[in-house]
């Protein structure tokens, strides 16, 4: 049966492998079926075998995504001999799939053995929440007998790896022998499904006939909708950040919806979801999770000081995963791409136990699987690999810079984002700071860009900016206080309304951020190791170190802020915020110089504060000629600044000035 099986292979790979990176992106990139780039799929002719290698993602995957096998070296892997002893054996296995792998750099998958004496051209492999709602029940292979037929193919749970193979190799030769036929069903016990077939169509009809079985077994469906977050977030996350972080900063995300409600809402229901259910979830979540039920935000706090020591203490691991009573789902990550695996993987878990109780209820895995899991070779590979890094003299701070959608903003935003911070965009420009925020997570690597329109002169925008910021990284390490405004023009020409657009963006919105940003960063250090500080930091100018002639709203705005930030500086102090402020010179290519309606050459060149200047090039000599290092500030030039302020804890209500030697402070 298996020579004639091979019939099934084609001797033409160019359409398989087009066909190949379609189904794994298919599936990939729709979450009911795979989380966290979890899943592995196959193509095989009858000399080759491309399998998605380790670390690779469904969802994204190319053909540089598969690693290719020659299979005359793979078959005799199925009858050959390995050690015992299980920690030899699985290293005997890597290392021979590695002699069978012709693409070298790429890890094959460790099933891909299983994918290979599964004599069919295209295999699937997937984790689908349906699929696992049946698969980490109870009655798994009964329900699975009444609902698909005797014929069904069921593995009861084995440890990944060798061993699991094994079963599946011995299982599908007698499912050939009963049935006179190649099985292109294989269920898992608490892993997944196999689905394998001639064409990719085929492939994409098996599971869709599996799911509406499955849809239509279920005795009711998981709570669905999504609920607004607490503002209480704000005063429990950051305590619970800094308790988490006294051997690095972590990053925290919440989430909330209805079925992380039904949970959180009764310990009762919380032992269902106690224990992980896959292998999946112990790589990414771990295998322990903390509760906290208390009533009122004190009251958490003081049960989570007791019980993050004392779980941290008995396993030597920090919490991955905590659960907190009218809060939501809370991740703990190493960084913040970290997070969102974390939220979606434990989240699933949850689905999956709602959807277990169709099928006599929850199995989760033993102990002793966990542990082999938690312990194995392979799955601390991956577990490295979706770890990812960011290292940067800010790594893992979380910096909120308004008025960073574009200009000054902007590029300290970038430069900062490459030094591994996470960045917030406050901005009232929607459409701007939305681009931006893109963009930054386009080029971050495990740190996130998040964007927030915000009115740096309201307060409830300032209360929302605090409170999403705190929802998505768990903290603010430093607010950057960067909006501004010009109106240049002399006592003859400002008007009113202008001297008070640019004061009140300029100056009290200073205030305004200070006063909501220190809420949070107060209750940081009440609970952070002694060596954190959290800092403020308002971009200034050049023009609140001397005064600037038909700019005076500017000039005094600025004078202003220094003030603040002295005065803020000594009542901040005892909390461990440092405040201070960068004043930079002249940035010549942003737009608050160079916009050719508005920028500042075209208004001092319209307010003659320039003499005898007739062009925009004469008023930006006459800049130039003022600055011993001949050239303007740049955002580098400032984040150079940032980086300095925020590094050390020796200075606080320091005016830093950046101006290329133009403005020498005495």
């Amino acid at each position: 049966m298996e020579q004639e099986s091979q019939t099934f292979l084609p001797e033409n790979d160019i359409f398989g492998i087009r066909d190949l990176i379609y189904i794994s992106r298919f599936y990939g990139q729709d979450s009911r079926f795979v989380i966290a780039g979890g899943g592995n799929t196959s193509y095989k002719n009858k000399e080759k075998i491309w399998v998605k290698a380790s670390g690779a993602a469904l969802a994204t995957i190319t053909e540089e995504g598969f690693a290719v096998l020659d299979r005359s070296k793979l078959d005799p892997m199925s009858e050959k001999a390995y050690s015992p002893d299980p920690t030899e054996r699985e290293e005997q296995v890597k290392n021979d799939l590695a002699g069978a792998t012709l693409t070298k750099g790429r890890r094959p998958s460790v099933e891909t053995s299983m994918h290979n004496v599964i004599n069919y051209p295209f295999v699937v492999h997937l984790h689908p929440t349906a699929v696992n709602g049946l698969m980490c029940a109870q009655n798994a292979n009964s329900e699975l007998k009444r609902l698909f037929g005797e014929k069904a193919l069921y593995i009861e749970y084995t440890d990944p790896g060798y061993v699991l193979f094994k079963k599946v190799y011995e299982r599908i030769k007698k499912y050939r022998t009963t049935h006179n036929e190649e099985p292109q069903i294989i269920w898992l016990q608490n892993h997944g499904i196999f689905v394998a077939a001639p064409t990719i169509e085929e492939i994409q009809k098996i599971y869709s006939e599996i799911f509406q079985k499955l849809e239509q077994s279920v005795s009711t469906s998981s709570p669905t909708g999504e609920r607004d977050t607490c503002r209480c977030t704000e005063e429990i996350l950051p305590a619970l950040r800094m308790m988490l972080s006294a051997q690095g900063l972590k990053i925290l995300k919440v989430r909330k919806n209805e079925l992380i409600k039904y949970y959180y809402d009764s310990p009762g229901k919380q032992i269902d979801i106690a224990k992980p259910f896959t292998p999946d979830a112990i790589v990414y979540c771990k295998s322990n999770y903390i509760f906290l039920n208390g009533e009122t935000p004190e009251a958490v706090l003081g049960e989570a000081q007791k019980v993050i020591p004392a779980f941290i203490e008995k396993l030597g691991y920090q919490p991955k995963v905590i659960l907190i009573k009218g809060i939501g789902l809370v991740a703990v990550g190493d960084n913040a791409g970290q997070c969102d695996i974390i939220l979606d993987v434990f989240e699933d878990a949850m689905k999956v136990a709602y959807l277990a109780h169709s099928f006599g209820g929850p199995h989760p895995m033993t102990q002793e699987q966990i542990d082999f899991i938690d312990n194995w070779e392979v799955e601390n590979y991956r577990r490295s690999v979706a770890g990812g890094t960011s290292r940067g003299r800010a790594e893992n701070k979380t910096v909120v810079i308004t008025g960073a959608a574009q200009g000054f903003g902007e590029g300290i935003g970038r430069c900062l984002l490459q030094e591994g911070a996470n960045i917030v965009i406050a901005d009232l420009n929607e459409e701007a700071g939305s681009a931006t925020a893109e963009e930054f997570n386009r080029i971050a690597k495990s740190n996130r860009a998040f964007f927030v329109k915000t009115n740096v002169t309201d307060m409830a925008s300032l209360e929302n900016l605090i409170h999403e910021t705190i929802c998505q990284f768990g903290a603010i390490d430093c607010f950057i206080s960067n909006a501004g405004v010009l109106r240049a023009g002399g006592l003859d020409d400002m008007t009113p309304e202008n001297f008070d657009f640019v004061t009140k963006i300029n100056y009290n919105a200073y205030f305004y951020c200070t006063k909501m940003v220190t809420k949070v960063m107060k209750l940081q250090t009440r609970y952070a190791r002694a060596d954190y500080y959290a800092d403020i930091i308002q971009i200034n100018s050049k023009s609140g170190l001397q005064g600037s002639k038909a700019n005076f709203a500017y000039a005094g705005g600025k004078f202003g802020g220094i003030g603040l930030t002295q005065s803020f500086a000594l009542e901040l102090a005892p909390y461990r915020i440092k405040v201070n402020s960068i004043c930079p010179g002249n940035f010549y290519e942003g737009p608050l110089w160079s916009d050719p309606d508005n920028g500042l050459f075209v208004q001092y060149l319209k307010a003659g504060k320039v003499p005898g200047a007739k062009t925009i090039e004469d008023v930006k000599a006459f800049y130039l000629s003022k600055v011993p290092m001949g050239k303007g500030c740049t955002p580098e030039d400032v984040t150079r600044g940032v980086l300095y302020l925020m590094d050390q804890c020796g200075e606080t209500g320091q005016a830093l000035p950046i101006t290329g030697g133009q403005v020498m402070l005495s």
